[in-house]
Order: C-alpha cells, then sequence, then structure tokens
C-alpha cells in the first residue's frame, strides 16, 4: 500500500485536483481518501454530496470515537473509491489539526486500511501547525504531492511545505514526490514551476491546463473522470495519475530562502524589484492586497 498526501496553499484548487487525480487513479487501483480537512470538502465530488459526516461530529454525538463503527463514517464513492473525513471542531475552538491525528488512529485500529492500493490524504492549505502536518510527521504519507501554480503566494506555500517536509524526512521517511501545477493561465507558468521544482531538487509531475470543463463538473458534484470521460481534461487527470502510479523520483527537498524565491520571480518577470516584492510579503502578513 502506498499512502500520498496532496499540499497546496488554501484556494489553489487542491481538492478538485486531488479528486479528479484519485479518480483516474480508481481505474486500475484500489483507493481510499482521508480528508484532512475541517471543511469536510475532500470527498464531496466522489460522494455527489455537500459535505460527508466526518469522524469527530459524529464521535461528538455519541461522546467518543470508540462509540463509532467504521462503515459509519468509511463510505463507498465513485468507482468503489472508500471516502472518510475526519472533520474538525467547533469553529474558534480547539485544534483543527486533533481530528487528523484521531480520524488515522480510528482508521488504523479499525482495519480500514486491508485492502487498499492508495490512501490520499488531502490537508488543509499550507503546513501551518503539528496537527496539520500529522500525515508527514508521523510518516503517514510516504509521498506528498504539492499542488501549485505561478501565482507567486502559491509559490511561496510550495517552498513552506517543502520545509516541512524536509523537517520529517529523516525521522518519517516522507519524500517529495513532485510539483502539480493547476494551472491559472500566468505568463510562463510551466517553465516557473519547472524552474522552481528544480530549485526544490525535484520535477514538475505534471502540468494540469485551465479549462471550464472542472467548474461544469463540480457544478453537478462530480470529477471531470466521471462528468465527461471522453474529455481531453480527463486525461490530463489520468496523465497525472499514471505518472504518480509509476514515479520513482522520490526526494528529500532542498527549500530555498526568500532571496532565492525573490530572484527567480524576477527572473520571470513577476515582480520588478525588491521593493515590489516586500510590498507583496507585507500584504500577505497585513491580511490585504496590493498591486505591483
Amino acid at each position: 500500500m502506498r499512502q500520498i498526501a496532496f499540499y497546496g496553499k488554501g484556494g489553489i484548487g487542491k481538492s478538485t485536483t486531488s479528486q479528479n487525480t484519485i479518480a483516474a487513479l480508481s481505474e486500475n487501483e484500489r483507493v481510499m481518501i482521508v480528508g484532512c480537512d475541517p471543511k469536510a470538502d475532500s470527498t464531496r465530488l466522489m460522494l455527489h454530496t455537500k459535505a460527508q459526516v466526518t469522524i469527530l461530529e459524529l464521535a461528538a454525538q455519541r461522546g467518543s470515537v470508540e462509540d463509532l463503527e467504521l462503515e459509519e463514517v468509511l463510505l463507498s464513492g465513485y468507482n468503489n473509491v472508500r471516502c472518510v473525513e475526519s472533520g474538525g471542531p467547533e469553529p474558534g475552538v480547539g485544534c483543527a489539526g486533533r481530528g487528523i491525528i484521531t480520524a488515522i488512529n480510528f482508521l488504523e485500529e479499525e482495519g480500514a486500511y486491508e485492502d487498499i492500493d492508495f490512501v490520499s490524504y488531502d490537508v488543509l492549505g499550507d503546513v501551518v501547525c503539528g496537527g496539520f502536518a500529522m500525515p508527514i510527521r508521523e510518516g503517514k504519507a510516504q509521498e506528498i504531492y504539492i499542488v501549485t501554480s505561478g501565482e507567486m503566494m502559491a509559490m511561496y506555500a510550495a517552498n513552506n511545505i517543502a520545509r516541512g517536509i524536509l523537517k520529517y524526512a529523516h525521522s518519517g521517511g516522507v519524500r517529495l514526490g513532485g510539483l502539480i501545477c493547476n494551472s491559472r493561465k500566468c505568463d510562463r507558468e510551466d517553465e516557473l514551476i519547472q524552474a522552481l521544482a528544480e530549485k526544490l531538487g525535484t520535477h514538475m509531475i505534471h502540468f494540469v491546463p485551465r479549462d471550464n470543463v472542472v467548474q461544469q463538473a463540480e457544478l453537478r458534484r462530480q470529477t471531470v473522470i466521471e462528468y465527461q470521460p471522453d474529455h481531453s481534461q480527463a486525461q490530463e487527470y489520468r496523465d497525472l495519475a499514471k505518472k504518480i502510479e509509476h514515479n520513482e523520483n522520490l526526494v528529500v527537498p532542498t527549500p530555498i530562502d526568500m532571496d532565492e524565491l525573490e530572484d527567480l520571480l524576477v527572473q520571470f518577470g513577476i515582480i520588478d524589484s525588491d521593493e515590489d516584492y516586500k510590498k507583496i510579503l507585507e500584504a500577505e502578513e497585513n491580511g490585504t492586497t496590493v498591486s505591483v
């Protein structure tokens, strides 16, 4: 059994990319998705529903996770993909990372990982705390795929995630499997992400072009693989799934410092000067936007 995880900046299309890729992977492999986002949206396209009942939600109703039955939280979705969501606490209360730890321990104890070829963890945003880094920290996920784009903050997040992988690479054995560029139609986007990948010591495993069929499928709560299986975009996800299936380029990443990231952005014309870069970082810290 191979355990992979999809990480990436919030809003980058990580859950959409991961579910479409898993749908393609399920055509040849037995797969389970473990959603690690409190929004519980990591399996919605598989189950054709807004949100799956989560382990933490049901445990809160019953009193403890020990009162749950596996079949209550482990559902079968499109093409028999097994689906489970860890969930999270009430907004503003507690640590959402605990849901990931609780969910994975419960699934292991209940034998959910039996007869599976791939387990995919879909993890919230950046490596923002120890709880969200849990699949990396504990060696649960052996291969990390970072979903990014040619946008500056998506690359910034990708580099931060590489730092998290490096921190636990030797103790947990986790490796970076590559960057997935989920295109935002930025200038020279594929070249930029290939250059970033080289600096991180990895490769861009696939460039996913932008196509409106992805949104059309999402509105129907379906993956493109299910909605229009013969569409060229569906083939893109099949190509990505095949590359992951046969990927042997697993590395300990070499994250870069901010000066190197800035130089890369200047080289490709994303920003024009050091002052522009400082404005962008200050805006990100303040939660505002800036035009450069």
